[in-house]
């Protein structure tokens, strides 16, 4: 399972001119931190390939919690599959702070994917990435504990966002706040705070507003690979 696409982004993917073409088809657009980009269940077809900034994509499960299945970020593309297949809304996708993008009909950006064989098997590639990640996440619901999800979490936002110090640690400024990183988990505030806690108290993790550090990477690995856990951090029950 990944918050994040596997490969390159579909923009920086594309050849220069059809990078070009696309979004020359489109307006801009520019979001404001939580401000909702797409909606679940809603019948639009538009399309919006994000230029700079994060989004997270997210769903209401049957018990009415949110879930966060994915970060979307500068070069990647949202919307796609409801302006293929004309279906409603899949998740809702929800602004991380400040995002700029532009949006594009979805009249438009089938004529696009048509007029350019490159773009619709680069978009197939995409429609089979994140449906093996979903794939992955229901495992991962199934049968892991919530430190180590929470630790693949971590792990996987400290790889691909984090700035790494010279003491080693590892600071990710994403505007992800406690509850944002609870759905991203797929589990309960009050349980990935315990687990947070545990990770403190061992010094594999610092906290702070919207912020984290991570000070010990390599456990942080074991923990994610579910290598350590009772062993070195005492395990979190079941959520």
């Amino acid at each position: 399972m990944s918050l994040f696409e596997d490969g390159r982004p579909f923009l920086h993917a594309l050849p220069a001119e059809d990078r070009r073409a696309l979004l020359a088809l489109g307006r801009p657009r520019a979001y404001a931190p939580g401000e909702v980009v797409l909606r679940e269940h809603d019948r639009t077809t538009f399309v919006v390939a994000i230029t700079s900034g994060w989004a997270a994509v997210s769903v209401e499960t049957e018990r009415g919690v949110r879930l966060i299945l994915a970060l979307r970020g500068a070069g990647e593309v949202v919307g796609d599959q409801a302006a293929v297949d004309h279906g409603s809304r899949s998740a809702t996708v929800t602004a991380l702070g400040r995002m700029e993008a532009v949006v594009v009909s979805g009249d438009r950006f089938r004529a696009y994917l048509a007029a350019r064989p490159v773009a619709t098997v680069l978009i197939m590639r995409q429609f089979s990435s994140r449906l093996r990640s979903s794939d992955g996440e229901r495992r991962s619901l199934a049968s892991e504990r919530v430190l180590q999800r929470l630790a693949v979490r971590l792990v996987e936002l400290a790889e691909r966002t984090g700035h790494p110090g010279a003491d080693g640690a590892i600071t990710v400024d994403l505007p992800l706040p406690q509850h944002d990183i609870a759905a991203a988990v797929g589990s309960t505030r009050e349980a990935v705070a315990k687990a947070l806690r545990l990770l403190r108290d061992q010094g594999v993790v610092r906290t702070a507003s919207r912020r984290f550090v991570v000070t010990d990477i390599g456990l942080l690995r074991l923990l994610a690979e579910g290598r350590a856990t009772g062993e070195h951090i005492p395990a979190s029950p079941r959520d």
